[in-house]
């Protein structure tokens, strides 16, 4: 194994285990709740949205599941956190390339910050839908936005 990879392989490990965004807020937020029948991660996850609804405030999740979903979690929870609401489709869309990539990896993966740690996961086919998950799931939160 490659140190880069080595390095992915802890940063990954070290999210899973750090979970940060973990725990769900009371409040106004718009939620979805996943599951992985594969591999049995299951993810609720929040959005919290800015008064004026321009910028995500934070994404809180609680969930079960392989270090990867965990990870995967954890690490969108901090790329979301400020971003403007207008830039998720594209990040997620990015990440989801990125997924779909088989290890080749995309252009430009700066957009998506320490989640493209996760590129490596898209050689196993069977890891992408763990990987997705709470992607998927914020992806389902924002189209309840109002």
């Amino acid at each position: 194994m490659s140190g880069l990879e080595s390095l992915y392989q802890q940063v990954i490990l070290d999210h899973s285990r750090e979970k940060h965004g973990f725990g769900l807020r009371e409040g106004e937020a718009a939620s979805s709740h996943q599951l992985n029948p594969t591999c049995g991660d299951e993810l609720t996850l929040q959005v919290h949205v800015s008064s004026d609804g321009e910028t995500i405030d934070a994404v809180t999740w609680e969930g079960a599941g392989c270090s990867i979903s965990m990870a995967s979690a954890s690490l969108l929870s901090d790329l979301a956190a400020g971003m403007p609401v207008a830039d998720a489709p594209a990040r997620i869309a990015l990440f989801r390339e990125l997924m779909r990539s088989k290890g080749a990896g995309v252009d430009d993966d700066e957009p998506l910050g320490d989640a493209a740690v996760l590129e490596g996961v898209s050689r196993y086919i069977a890891r992408v839908k763990c990987a997705m998950l709470a992607w998927v799931a914020l992806e389902d939160s924002l189209a309840k936005l109002p």
